[in-house]
């Protein structure tokens, strides 16, 4: 247990989620805690802390999309999915992002999260070619801002102060937060984006994550939630972008992935069976291969579409521009298996 409110686990309360393999030698070691969820809300499996808080990163973010359109943002689409999106910057993704701030009657430079390169490379050179330098509407958030900026323009509230926590939306969405986490918030801090990021237990991410998975199908669930969830498994590419994990476990699996930074992650089925997972040292190469190997054993997905899929999301050890190793599960997760 940490010391205080304010820090997640320690060493001691995490276990041994993946191993890097290098030669036949293993050379680091991911440790961490995850849990995975029943669709009753039951806990399934529990690999070290899952009730001390965590920044939950960019994993709130489908739910700070859901205060936004509980705000009266009519999102639709592809922008419903990339205010959810940790997305790669594209040129498709900027489009997206541009429209709604058209819709919104606001410009880019409006937007609080910093300027940046594309991770895309298309993007990047697109934006070097004509001079335009780095971009807001480039960065990884600029979607979750975009709806930010619009649920400002549709109540009236203050658009220059749309990111500090007693403003009217971050009220709203700490609110959204506790309802689905079914837990009051431990800590509130600054993310990477600038916007206020909510420290919640794993457990509780879990539980969050499995209520939005399972609103599409439950006719007393909240339809914004189900909108959220359908519209991240239609438009996949405006999560993350082509050939990113998320997207790739999403349109070949059916399951909803949501990456967040320094190692977290959220899955959850249809039919509401969740994993939440922190990797301690902040890594997230691990992160996908344990998530769905958690869901494996709890049988809420088959191996052999699992092992597919990790075949295109998990990249080899490299050494010399050739296979020399791999990244593996470490023997917490890997004995659920036996």
């Amino acid at each position: 247990m940490p010391t205080n409110s304010h820090a997640t686990f320690t060493v001691d309360s995490a276990v041994e989620l993946a191993v890097v393999e290098r030669s036949g030698f293993i050379e680091s070691r991911h440790i961490g805690a995850a849990v995975v969820m029943s669709a009753d809300g039951n806990v399934v499996t529990e690999l070290g802390d899952i009730n001390s808080p965590i920044f939950a990163r960019s994993t709130l973010k489908p739910f700070q999309a859901l205060a936004s359109m509980q705000s009266g943002v009519p999102l639709r689409g592809a922008q419903v999915a990339i205010a959810c999106g940790s997305h790669v910057g594209s040129l498709d993704h900027m489009d997206v992002v541009e429209g709604m701030l058209k819709a919104a009657g606001v410009k880019e430079n409006q937007l609080q999260c910093p300027a940046a390169w594309p991770e895309d490379e298309r993007a990047r050179t697109w934006l070097v070619q004509t001079e335009r330098g780095k971009s807001r509407l480039a960065f990884n958030c600029s979607g979750k801002h975009a709806a930010f900026l619009w649920a400002c323009t549709e109540n009236g509230w203050d658009t220059h102060s749309y990111l500090e926590p007693n403003h009217p939306l971050q009220q709203r969405i700490r609110s959204v937060i506790e309802e689905y986490c079914d837990e009051k918030i431990a800590h509130l801090g600054i993310d990477g984006c600038g916007a206020p990021v909510a420290a919640v237990s794993l457990t509780g991410l879990a539980r969050a994550f499995s209520r939005l998975a399972k609103a599409p199908g439950d006719k007393n669930s909240n339809a914004r939630a189900a909108t959220i969830a359908t519209s991240m498994l239609d438009y996949p590419w405006a999560v993350q972008g082509q050939g990113q994990p998320n997207t790739i476990v999403m349109d070949e699996l059916g399951i909803l992935a949501k990456v967040g930074a320094e190692g977290v992650l959220l899955m959850a089925t249809p039919h509401g069976v969740s994993v939440a997972i922190k990797v301690l040292d902040g890594n997230v190469r691990a992160t996908t291969l344990v998530g769905l190997t958690l869901l494996a054993a709890a049988g809420a997905v088959e191996i052999p579409e699992v092992s597919s899929v990790l075949e295109k999301v998990v990249d080899p050890v490299l050494g010399g521009g050739r296979p020399v190793g791999k990244i593996r599960l470490g023997h917490a997760v890997s004995a659920l298996l036996d």
